[in-house]
């Protein structure tokens, strides 16, 4: 069941990263990597920076790309944490935190925020995290959280109430998807917000068919 949901989160994080276009992406909290390597066999993306603050996780993920992936000489890794901005991360195309904001602590979210949306402040951002109104459905008792590192789990209105505040303040457009075995009351077993920079968007509409670097 849980490599099923992974597989399915995978998918709809690639398709929404196709919707975008990318030439350059950065995956925040990249861990062992399983999203950069499909990317590294499947996309044309140009540029892939992986970033982690777990050591071990790096060198896994270095030892996956040795083997899993022919265009693994793409892929920048380093380390680092998504709360503390690399200036050279700035104006990429694409940043993606799959399945990470739930092990920051609820208090230091804020720093999130002003790292990813207004210091780097990506054309699109891909968030994905756990629906904890599916959990009922994953056996999990409703005073865990499916992981042990987790510091939150949000319900959909939760998600969603949080996705638009920082839009609006950071200059973002939002959507929501639910991912993962779709209950018609539950929504999925994980969430997804697709943010796309306002100013990126209008020079899209001024521009149609043409450069968004002119």
């Amino acid at each position: 069941m849980t490599t099923l949901l992974h597989t399915q989160r995978l998918d709809s994080v690639c398709a929404a990263i196709d919707e975008s276009g990318p030439a350059s992406l950065v995956d925040l909290g990249c861990g062992d990597g399983d999203l950069l390597v499909r990317l590294a066999r499947n996309s044309g993306i140009g540029r892939l920076v992986g970033m982690d603050l777990c050591p071990r996780a790096l060198d896994r993920l270095r030892e996956r790309l040795k083997t899993e992936a022919d265009g693994a000489g793409r892929i920048e890794v380093r380390m680092g944490s998504m709360l503390e901005p690399q200036t050279d991360l700035r104006g990429f195309d694409c940043a993606v935190l799959l399945e990470t904001i739930e092990h920051i602590e609820p208090e230091r979210l804020s720093k999130l925020e002003r790292s990813v949306f207004h210091d780097l402040r990506p054309k699109t951002v891909i968030v994905t995290t756990p629906n904890v109104e599916y959990n009922v459905i994953l056996g999990v008792p409703a005073h865990r959280f499916r992981h042990p590192g987790h510091r939150f789990e949000w319900p959909r209105a939760r998600f969603r109430k949080w996705g638009a505040r920082v839009a609006g303040s950071a200059g973002y457009k939002v959507e929501f998807r639910d991912i993962g075995g779709v209950h018609p009351e539950l929504g999925g077993a994980s969430q997804m917000a697709v943010f796309r920079s306002d100013a990126h968007d209008a020079l899209a509409r001024r521009n149609p068919g043409g450069s968004l670097d002119a």
